[in-house]
């Protein structure tokens, strides 16, 4: 490496953080500049108790690890481009956007179920206003539970109740087998010990994630559940796990998903080193014209609202979905953007796509993230927010 100090990139703690810092450490590494991570614990891992949409503005992950940059303690922070919101401080940079991973979001079973094979009123997980409202949208009688916890979390809580259901189917076959057998002299103290270790030569062959469901207490039984497919590949679970990749076209994934953002101090010389060494131009631009939307649009965090871009030769492809909070509205658009003014043709858009209607609906879930707020608080006060 480099006679140069190490480049300090702040991190939330949880596995797929880790991994996705990691990752840029790694880039980093590969262009001869040494560099390490400096763990942060955000809001967003404190309150793990809370739906995103109710901790409050935008960052909840994010704040964090930007405060640690601009007091010096780290030079750099790694975040989800989704979570940074697009009024960042100023004195704040997006130095790198890196090679995006896949995009869109995918339906998880236990089974490798598709969202029309679900039992009606099926379960589904997931704490995304905009997934909620894209489920009920193709799916009006699915039930949305709340989702939260980290992406391993999130899997194991799905498989927990058909894993145990089948850990006792075996270790009931193994008890009436070693009854039946007769080879026992005292088969009533012999069957158990027989079935447990069946039981644990069948866990033995489990992935660890489905080990770790097997010792879950899982309150919420789940038919299914929604997850970005980027962080599933991170964590490396994608492959070995029934998914159903939904549509980009009816499910618009959020502005900036899949997307890695390296955010720095606007003065300082690492920008130039982040940008020359991580920034991918393709993602740069369909970020941009994605999170250029937003803004426009102001969907934030409390309203269901997709936008998803990509470059295709000299034009960007967009496409925005705003919904209601039950599904049952929604505006759908899309338009093929001039590559060499796209912040300016986004904004244009993007205005259109408000007069539509799609302003009308972002300002209705603006007024009922208020609402249960207020309730939330007075429910709270009076000691009923069980």
């Amino acid at each position: 490496m480099t006679t140069e100090a190490p480049i300090r990139l702040a991190t939330r703690g949880s596995e797929l953080a880790t991994i996705q810092a990691g990752s840029v450490r790694d880039a980093l590494e590969r262009r001869r500049r040494d560099a390490e991570l400096v763990t942060v614990e955000t809001t967003g891992d404190r309150i793990r108790d809370e739906l995103i949409h109710r901790l409050g503005k935008t960052g909840a992950f994010v704040r964090s690890l930007d405060e640690r940059v601009l007091e010096g303690d780290a030079d750099a922070a790694v975040h989800s481009l989704k979570d940074v919101p697009t009024d960042s401080p100023e004195e704040l940079v997006v130095a790198a956007v890196p090679e995006r991973a896949p995009a869109g979001d995918v339906l998880v079973t236990p089974d490798g179920r598709t969202l029309s094979d679900l039992p009606r009123n099926a379960t589904v997980g997931t704490s995304s206003l905009r997934r909620g409202a894209q489920l009920r949208r193709e799916r009006p009688d699915v039930e949305i539970e709340p989702l939260r916890g980290n992406v391993d979390t999130r899997v194991a809580k799905l498989l927990a109740p058909t894993l145990q259901a089948e850990r006792e189917r075996r270790r009931e076959a193994a008890r009436e087998e070693t009854a039946e057998s007769g080879a026992a002299e005292e088969p009533a103290e012999t069957a158990p010990a027989a079935a447990d270790t069946a039981v644990a030569e069948w866990r033995e062959g489990l992935d660890p994630i489905e080990r770790r469901a097997l010792d879950l207490d899982v309150e919420t039984e789940y038919d299914a559940i929604v997850l970005a497919a980027a962080g599933l590949e991170r964590v490396g679970l994608l492959a070995s796990l029934d998914v159903h990749h939904l549509s980009r076209s009816e499910f618009v994934p959020a502005p900036g998903q899949g997307a890695l953002a390296i955010t720095a101090p606007a003065d300082a010389e690492v920008v130039d080193v982040l940008r020359t060494a991580l920034d991918h131009r393709p993602t740069r631009i369909a970020t941009t014209v994605e999170r250029t939307v937003l803004a426009e649009l102001g969907g934030g965090c409390v309203a269901p609202l997709g936008v998803h871009a990509r470059l295709q030769g000299s034009n960007v492809n967009v496409r925005v979905g705003a919904y209601s909070r039950d599904g049952e509205e929604a505006v759908l658009a899309s338009r093929d953007l001039p590559a060499d003014r796209y912040a300016e043709a986004a904004r244009s858009f993007a205005r259109e796509v408000a007069d539509d209607g799609a302003a009308e609906l972002i300002d209705h879930a603006k007024r009922d993230a208020v609402v249960e707020t207020a309730e939330d608080g007075a429910a709270s006060a009076t000691g009923d927010g069980g």
